[in-house]
């Protein structure tokens, strides 16, 4: 299993636009997502061992914290061509098995990974009111087969922060997952695996 670790984007850093299909057939923007406190976009997979780990976990993180007021969204960019289980037909499968409660947009063109600079899944992107990157890093420090538990500490310590118009720390630590899976001749300049 090969680890990739995010790029760890500048903090400050405005979140891009992205106009993206849902898993429930409709479109969703990233203007769809203001007004809100905060805003977390996740790049997650199906497929991913290191999603799988952390997705009962990041479920219920979805639950708490869009009752708190945070918007979040989650955004496939792999290709379905090499890896089909990441189809958005198996994105809604997904949806439904896991009871994600946030939007799970189908990133085709793998334009929006291009713009967040996202490298792995999971790759976490956590942005202030104003649409300012605060946030780039781990959920936590569970892996597949380290037996640290899933706690979501990491993101959950900067989601607090930030609904507490408290300062986040900016030593954070990258994320660690599986590549983004590519189209033939897309891979970024910036990525690097």
């Amino acid at each position: 299993m090969v680890k990739t670790p995010s790029t760890m984007s500048p903090l400050g850093t405005q979140a891009p636009l992205f106009s993206l299909p849902n898993t429930d057939g409709d479109t969703v923007t990233l203007d769809d997502l203001a007004g809100a406190p905060g805003l977390l976009v996740m790049f997650i997979c199906n497929h991913c061992p290191f999603v799988k780990h952390i997705r009962e976990g990041l479920a219920a993180f979805g639950r708490e914290y869009q009752e708190r007021g945070l918007a979040i969204v989650a955004i496939n960019s792999n290709d379905v061509v090499t890896h089909p289980d990441d189809h958005p037909d198996r994105m809604k499968e997904e949806v439904a098995a896991v009871g994600y409660t946030f939007p799970y947009l189908f990133d085709e063109t793998q334009h929006a990974a291009k713009a967040y600079r996202a490298a792995c899944t999971p790759d976490f992107f956590l942005f202030d009111e104003n649409r300012k990157l605060v946030y780039r890093g781990q959920f936590d420090a569970s892996r597949p087969g380290n037996d640290i538990p899933v706690t979501g500490a990491d993101l959950r310590a900067a989601a607090d922060a930030l609904l507490a118009g408290e300062e986040i720390p900016t030593e954070q630590k990258p994320s660690i997952g599986c590549n983004i899976k590519w189209k033939a001749g897309n891979a970024p300049d910036y990525f690097a695996g």
